[in-house]
This record gives C-alpha cells, structure tokens and sequence, in this order.
C-alpha cells in the first residue's frame, strides 16, 4: 500500500523550493517616458502638470484600446468610481445598489455622494454580484447600479443590462481588477453608461503608484465626468461664467499619464500571459479535484488578476484553512480569504461617513431604512467555498505545474 508523500508543512520537502517571479511590470521604457518629460521640462524651464500633452495622449490611447469612446484620466481607482457616480449627477438621498464584495473604495464614494449604498448580494459561485441578486434591492429610491468584476472575472452582464433598462437606471461598471476582459466579445467597462478603472500598481497596467480613469462611450457624461474630476470647471461650455459644479481635485498628472501609455501598449501581452496562465491551470484541474478555477459566465474571458479557486470541502477530512496552510507550505503564494466585503466594515455598520450625524442613512429625508442595508449571505458562502492564489503575467508553464503538483499533493494527503 503507497502513502502519501509527506508535506511540507508536517516536515516534507515543498513543490516549489524556489521563490515566485518577481513580476517586472516597470522597465526601461516607463523609465525612458519619464526622463523625456523631465527633460522637456528643464529644456523649457516649465514645470509639467495636467490635462498637457501627455494626458491627452493617455486618454486617447486608452480610448482607442476601449474601441472607442472617451477616456478621463483621475488620480486613484476609488476617484474613478466617485467621478464616474458625480457624472450621473443623482440627487442626493439618491439609493445606488453596491456589490458585496469589493474595495471599501468601491462603495465609500456613493455615500460621499450623499447618496445611499444598499448592497446587493453575490452570485454564491462567483464574487460578483448577478442580476438576481440586485433585483430585490431596487425601490423607487434606486438610481443606479454599481457592478464590479473582482478577480478579473466578469460579471454576468446581459441579465444586469436588462435590468437596468427595465428599470431606467444608470449602470456603472468597476473594472479595477480587469482591464481587458471580456464578455460575449464586449470589453469589460463598454456596457454599462459610464466605467471606472484603477490603474494603481497592482493592476493589470499602471500609471505609476496610483491612477484611475473614467470611460463611457456617452459624450455628455463624459464631459460631466470631467466637470467633475477637476472642480466643475466648464469643460466643452461655452460662455460660462466659472465653475458650474462643485467638485474636488481628482486629475491625473502628465507624469503619471506618460507612464500610463507605455502601460497600455503592453496591456495585450499582459492580458495574453494571464489568460493562457488562467485556462491552462483550469485544464489542468477540470476534473475529479477537489480545487478547481472558480465558475465564470458563459462566454466571457477572464484576465485573472488573481485565481479566483473554488474548494469543494466535502471531498476532503479538513478546512479550508488548514488545507490553504498546507497549500502556502508548499511554496504557493495562497490566501484563504477574500473578504473584501465593505457592509462588514465599520464605516457601514456603524454609518461613519459625516462626523456623528449617521447621514445619509439618518436624514429624515431619507424614507427608506434608517440603518444601513447589506444582503450577504451568498456573499459569505462564497467567500467560504473559495481562496486566493496570486499569479501574474511573469508567471509561466513551470508555475502551473508547480500549482497543479502542489494542490495535488495536498488533495492526496487530506482525501476522504
């Protein structure tokens, strides 16, 4: 009778004896960008700033890449959301139905909107959201919809599209974590009315340490989206007086944009390794596992800005958190969990958004429920059923295999 080959968390030797690939998203060409900026600048004795040369060209490439459209340039991904939300210019009291699993920075904007967040619950399979679970959430309060596709995982749009247009609502995608994406051959953030993406340096490209940008393919909201971003100045208005809304601080810089458009023209192959790294992995682990990638939409590509691993506790005589212990041991880069669950948090469930007031959940204005609502049992479930591994586009063949020998070995040790 064979045994099973002892693992490294109990004293064995581990799959992977060597450390993860660093990713190297930064290179000479970024650094290259910079320098000829800072060169202008000395040659011309003028400081570079905003909304230049190099911002435009950003916008426009992003655009492009977008397949066209109109692209704003912001400081942070959480801007991004709170831009593209004061594009729609909802009245304040205004309800917004929010995912469940998310940044903070994802949901935060709309109560600083002076809107209401009610949070829709998750698709149990996925960490997204799904038509089904907004549905109940909508009231006659309900202007719009924020829809984020976490793990570089698509939401299922088509049911969320219809949704929306059969309640007239506004839709805004969150595509922080998946640029390039897509759904039914439609690119993640070409949906809904207006999209938000963060390009911090995590993300799939980066305009530097943090950055964000606006996109919709409608030419007004695009115009109040960057009214908005840079304090209600009357962009594309003629005649006016000065600003015309009141708005905050939020724009890009030409630095950071001049890093953004070298980014962007590697983004294909970015996208491209992820992708091969992603499906080769749920191959590899399509059947008889008790680890496998986790469900996606039909017809849509996922561009993994982690592996999103659905565990089936069932097959197995210990926890999740005991396996992805001895998975990590293993020396592959693991979470357990993904709660990145904001009406957990206490900002929500204690209304700590202005001072002590509790608004706007507080303000008699407000008739809908004066304590903040969040529906999150599937969310729960499914940050239950799932875990984390952290990949990237430096990550190849010899990470897949290593991988897939790991959770391998794992199973073998823990099967029932």
């Amino acid at each position: 009778m064979s045994h099973p080959v002892k693992l490294a968390v109990d004293g064995g030797t581990a799959v992977r004896r060597t450390p993860w690939p660093a990713r190297g998203l930064i290179g000479t060409e970024e650094k290259d960008a910079a320098v000829r900026l800072f060169d202008a600048a000395i040659a011309s004795g003028n400081a570079f700033g905003y909304n230049g040369v190099p911002e435009q060209e950003y916008e426009k490439a992003f655009a492009d890449y977008m397949g066209g459209g109109f692209a704003d340039g912001v400081n942070s991904g959480t801007n991004a959301v709170y831009v593209a939300l004061g594009a729609l210019q909802l009245d304040a009291l205004s309800e917004v139905i929010v995912p469940p699993i998310t940044d903070p920075g994802g949901c935060m904007p709309v109560a600083m909107l002076n809107c209401v967040p009610i949070v829709a619950d998750a698709d149990p399979r996925t960490y997204n959201t799904c038509a089904e679970a907004i549905e109940p959430m909508i009231t006659k309060r309900t202007r719009a919809i924020v829809v984020a596709h976490i793990a570089g995982d698509m939401v299922d749009m088509g049911p969320v599209l219809k949704l929306a247009k059969k309640h007239n609502l506004y839709l805004v995608e969150d595509c922080a974590q998946c640029h390039g994406a897509t759904y039914k051959g439609r690119k993640a953030g070409s949906m809904g009315d207006i999209a938000a993406f963060s390009t911090m340096f995590g993300k799939h490209h980066c305009t530097g340490g943090q950055g964000g940008v606006v996109y919709t393919r409608n030419e007004k909201l695009y115009w109040q989206a960057k009214r908005f971003a840079d304090r209600g100045k009357p962009f594309n208005l003629q005649g006016a007086a000065g600003n015309v809304v009141a708005g905050i601080n939020c724009n890009l810089n030409d630095l950071s944009a001049a890093i953004g458009k070298v980014q962007l023209a590697k983004l294909p192959r970015i996208t491209e390794s992820r992708i091969r790294f992603g499906e080769a992995l749920k191959a590899a682990l399509k059947r008889g596992h008790a680890v496998t990638v986790g469900w996606q939409p039909p017809a849509s590509q996922s561009v993994y800005w982690f592996m999103r691993m659905h565990i089936d506790i069932r097959k197995l005589r210990v926890d999740k958190m005991t396996f992805c212990k001895a998975l990590g041991a293993e020396g592959i880069p693991v979470g357990a969990e993904y709660r990145a669950i904001p009406a957990l948090m206490p900002w929500f469930k204690d209304r700590v958004v202005f001072g002590e007031s509790g608004f706007p959940w507080a303000c008699s204005d407000y008739k809908g429920s004066k304590r903040p609502v969040a529906k999150l049992d599937n969310a729960m479930r499914a940050v239950e059923a799932h875990f984390n591994i952290s990949i990237h586009e430096s990550c190849g063949e010899r990470e897949v295999a290593d991988v897939v020998s790991a959770i391998e070995k794992v199973e073998a040790a823990y099967a029932k």
